[in-house]
C-alpha cells in the first residue's frame, strides 16, 4: 500500500519552502518517523519524517524545488520488508501527486479565502488567484485584498537596466548557487532595515578586567553548582536590560505614526547556525539568573548549529545582541532586528595601554556598539545608553545591587 509523505504544516503565516536534501533516494528502506528530506523555508529548516515503515517508492520534487503545505513530496511503499526492486514495479504512481495538486484549487477555493475577503475581492474585480495569502496557511485575508487595491501601477519602463545578454566571460571558473530561502531573507530584512530606518551607531569602550576576573574566581564553582560555564554574554543581557529600563525607547518599535513602548525583555542574540545568521530569542530575561541565562544562550546556540530551531524560538525579540568577537571582530556597526530599535554589538577583547589614576596602564579592552534608529532615539540617549553598558560591565555588582 502506497502512502504519501507530504509537506507539513510549517508555521503561521510560511506557505512554501524549497527542498534542500533528500536523505533517502527511491528503492532505499527506510523506518517509520526516520527523517527523508529537509525542507528549508525563510525562518527554519525542517525535517519530514516518514509516515511509514518500508521503501520509498518515488519522489515528486527534486532538491531545489518549491513546494507548498500539503504538496505530496513522494510515495512510501508500506512494509517493513519491502525489497529495493519493488519501487520499480511502483513506477506508474509517481505521477500521483499532481493530480491532487491539480485537484486543490478548485476544491479549496473558498476554502483558501476568508468571507470577507471574498465580498471584497467580488466587489472590486480582484483577480485573487493572483494573491498570496498572509493568513493561517495561506489562507487569502482582506488586508492581502486592500494591499492589492492600493498597490500602485507597474511602471510601462523597467526601473533597472536589462541583464546583458550572452555568456559571462569567466563563467568557466564561476560557480553558481542558489541562495537558500533562510539567506534570501536574511538578505531581505538587511536591506529593509537599511531602506526603512534612519540608521546610526554610537561607540563606547568597556574595561573588562573586573568581570574577567570575577569569571576567574567563580568559574569552577559556578560550573560545578549550574553546569555550565561562567560566559560574557549573560553579563551583557544583564546590562543591557538594565540600559533599556532606563531607556525604554531602545526597547521600543515604530508603527506607523504611534510608538509601541514593550515593559518586557525578550533578547535576541545573533548566532550562526549552519546556514546562516539567525537571531534566537530568550524570552523574559530580566526574570532569569546569570546561570538561566548562560543555559538558555547555550541551548539556542548548539540547536541553531544543529538545525533544531523552531519558528518560535525565533519570532519577536524587543532587543538583540550580536558578538563579532568570536570571530575576531575588532569594531562593526551592526544593523538592527526590525521592527526594533537597537542592536547591540560586541568585540573582540584586547590587552591596550589606557590612562587610570595619571598613570599608563594595560588593560583588557572591548570596543562595544549601538546601532539605533534615529527617528525614534536621539544621540545622547544613544550615548547614554552605552554609558550605562559600560558602568555595569565595569562594575558587575552594580548589576547584583540593582544601582
Amino acid at each position: 500500500m502506497a502512502v504519501e509523505l507530504k509537506v507539513p504544516p510549517l508555521g503561521e503565516s510560511i506557505t512554501e519552502a524549497v527542498v534542500g536534501k533528500w536523505n533517502k533516494k527511491p528503492g532505499d528502506a527506510v523506518s517509520a518517523d526516520e527523517p527523508l528530506v529537509v525542507l528549508e523555508t525563510d525562518k527554519v529548516t525542517i525535517d519530514v519524517p516518514a509516515p511509514a515503515a518500508g521503501s520509498l517508492a518515488s519522489v515528486a520534487f527534486k532538491e531545489g524545488d518549491k513546494v507548498r503545505v500539503g504538496d505530496v513530496l513522494g510515495l512510501i511503499e508500506a512494509g517493513a520488508g519491502a525489497p529495493a526492486a519493488k519501487p520499480a514495479a511502483a513506477a506508474p504512481a509517481t505521477p500521483a501527486p499532481a493530480p491532487v495538486a491539480a485537484a486543490a484549487p478548485a476544491q479549496e477555493s473558498d476554502a483558501r479565502i476568508t468571507p470577507t475577503a471574498k465580498k471584497m475581492a467580488e466587489e472590486n474585480k480582484v483577480d485573487v488567484s493572483q494573491l498570496k495569502g498572509s493568513g493561517a496557511g495561506g489562507r487569502i485575508t482582506k488586508e492581502d485584498v486592500l494591499g492589492q487595491l492600493n498597490r500602485p501601477a507597474a511602471p510601462s519602463q523597467p526601473a533597472a537596466p536589462a541583464q546583458p545578454a550572452g555568456p559571462r566571460p569567466n563563467a568557466a571558473r564561476e560557480e553558481r548557487v542558489r541562495m537558500t530561502p533562510l539567506r534570501k531573507r536574511v538578505a531581505e530584512r538587511l536591506v529593509q532595515a537599511q531602506s526603512t530606518a534612519a540608521l546610526l551607531t554610537t561607540f563606547n569602550e568597556v574595561d573588562m578586567g573586573e568581570v574577567m576576573a570575577l569569571r576567574k574566581k567563580y568559574n569552577d564553582k559556578f560550573q560545578a553548582r549550574h553546569g555550565v560555564k561562567l560566559g560574557f554574554m549573560s553579563f551583557f543581557v544583564r546590562a543591557s536590560i538594565e540600559a533599556l529600563k532606563a531607556f525604554p525607547q531602545v526597547n521600543a518599535e515604530i508603527d506607523g505614526e504611534d510608538v509601541i513602548f514593550k515593559h518586557y525583555y525578550d533578547i535576541g542574540v545573533a548566532v550562526s547556525g549552519s546556514r546562516g545568521l539567525v537571531v534566537p530569542v530568550v524570552r523574559n530575561a530580566d526574570k532569569l539568573s546569570l546561570a538561566e541565562l548562560e543555559k538558555g544562550v547555550g541551548d539556542l546556540g548548539t540547536r541553531a548549529r544543529n538545525d533544531k530551531l523552531t519558528l518560535a524560538d525565533l519570532q519577536g525579540g524587543t532587543f538583540t545582541i550580536t558578538n563579532g568577537g568570536i570571530f575576531g571582530s575588532m569594531l562593526s556597526t551592526p544593523i538592527i532586528n526590525p521592527p526594533q530599535t537597537g542592536i547591540l554589538g560586541m568585540h573582540n577583547i584586547v590587552e591596550r595601554p589606557v590612562a587610570r589614576d595619571g598613570q599608563v596602564v594595560i588593560r583588557p579592552i572591548m570596543y562595544v556598539a549601538l546601532t539605533y534608529d534615529h527617528r525614534l532615539i536621539d544621540g545622547r540617549e544613544a550615548v547614554q545608553f552605552l554609558v550605562r553598558v559600560k558602568e555595569c560591565i565595569e562594575d558587575p555588582e552594580r548589576l547584583l545591587l540593582d544601582v
